[in-house]
Formats: structure tokens, sequence, C-alpha cells
């Protein structure tokens, strides 16, 4: 069920220090973006809700002498770490790699009493990252534990997310445009002025990701690790401009 946090503000441009928006206008207080006989007024609907989707990435780093060693070594425990995805109900096409990077290891540079030493390769590192959509939240922390036992050494981060975020986002939506529709009688109402057409209107949308806690393991094995998904806010502020009646 969703739970709407709705958050309004409203603006109402002078059109000159001390006066009113609906007063003459001061030719100068067009740098201000003041306009003559106009209220305008922002609103924004939140609706808050439960992710019912997660991405999880993480990978493996490995070091040898050679790239072509460090690499080798990588894809070795790469395989062991998309195999054991798969096994955990993973389907292909929810398996990508975001990340394949070799870089040199390198030694040398200033030392502790500031002294310069000659900078030299002394190996190389792979590093080769996987994510994996999981769409079925109570296997989640199941899906961390395989990633790490299978030999992925590098845990980079869980995105909780929704799969239609469309219908969370119309119904935000609907919100704002209530809201705004309150604000502008209850402006109305407040300035004894009359308010007239819709002269312009925009919108802006914002997705609020819950931050992922992943809670320290215990050291039974067999209980996956907890991972709290929080609640995901999506908000859209709408912004209309009246024209007020003489």
């Amino acid at each position: 069920m969703l739970r709407a946090l709705l958050l309004s503000t409203a603006l109402l441009v002078p059109a000159a220090a001390g006066a009113p928006a609906f007063a003459q206008q001061d030719p100068h207080a067009m740098h201000h973006g003041m306009q003559e006989g106009r209220l305008t007024l922002n609103a924004t609907g939140s609706v808050r809700m439960a992710p019912d989707m997660a991405t999880v990435s993480a990978g493996v780093v490995t070091e040898a002498e050679t790239a072509a060693e460090a690499l080798s070594a990588n894809s070795r425990a790469m395989n062991q770490v998309f195999a054991a995805l798969r096994r955990a109900g993973i389907a292909e096409d929810d398996i990508q790699t975001s990340s394949l990077q070799i870089s040199p290891v390198w030694s040398g540079g200033y030392s502790s009493n500031g002294r310069e030493s000659e900078r030299r390769i002394t190996g190389y590192q792979a590093t080769n990252t996987v994510t994996a959509r999981v769409s079925e939240l109570d296997n989640l922390g199941q899906t961390v534990d395989v990633l790490v036992s299978s030999g992925a050494n590098q845990l980079q981060g869980v995105n909780f997310g929704l799969e239609d975020r469309d219908a969370a986002m119309t119904e935000a939506r609907r919100r704002a445009v209530r809201e705004l529709g309150d604000l502008r009688s209850l402006y109305a109402d407040a300035l004894g002025v009359e308010i007239g057409r819709l002269v312009e209107f925009s919108e802006g949308s914002n997705y609020s990701p819950p931050q992922p806690m992943m809670f320290a393991r215990s050291e039974a094995m067999d209980s996956s690790t907890p991972i709290a998904g929080g609640q995901i806010e999506v908000s859209v502020t709408v912004t209309g401009v009246y024209a007020i009646e003489d």
C-alpha cells in the first residue's frame, strides 16, 4: 500500500520590494524574473513504497607479475562467480559484466623521509565486476553470500529499485497537481484576488532509492546476510504560473 508524504512550497513573486505580485510592476524588476499580474506556485507530490528488486555489484581482484597471468587468474575466479550465480537462480539475462580493467602495480615514489625513489612496475592487477539483478528480494542476502563464497573479493554495493516506476510516478503527479490546485485556492482566498488561467506549467521529478544496510553476519552459516531494503521515494514537483485577473 502506498504511503504518501506530501510536501509543498509556494512562491509569490513580488513586483517590487514590499509589494504583492499583482501590483504595478517596477520596470527594473524584470531583471529578477518578475512579471506583472502573475502568481507562481510550486507543489510536490511524493510516493513512498518498498522496493521490489535490487542489483548487486561484486567482483574479483587479482594480482600477478604479468598482465596475462593476472587476467588468467581473474578469469578462473570469475567463471566460478558466474556459475554460482546461475546455481542461485539468477537468470542469464540478469547477469552482466559491468567493469573489466587491467592496471599496473607501481612501487617507489616518495618515502616517509621525503626522498624520491624511482617508480617502477612490480606487477599487474586485474579487476572484473559483475552486476546481478535480483527480483526476489527474499533471496538478496543469499545472493550476496553466494558471490563472496564463490570467490568475489570486492563488493561494491546493493541498489534497490522498482520494477514498475511509472505507476509510482503517475500517482506522484496526481498528488502534485492536486496540491497545486489546493495552493491556488488558498492564495486566491488569502490575497482576495481572482486567479485566472494557467499561463505556464513545468515538472521536475526525483527518484530517491534507499541506502542499503548490510548488518554484521553471525558466525552461523545457515542464515544469509541480512539486508534491509527500506523504502523508495518517488516525487514530482510541478510549477504553475497563473494570471491574476484585474
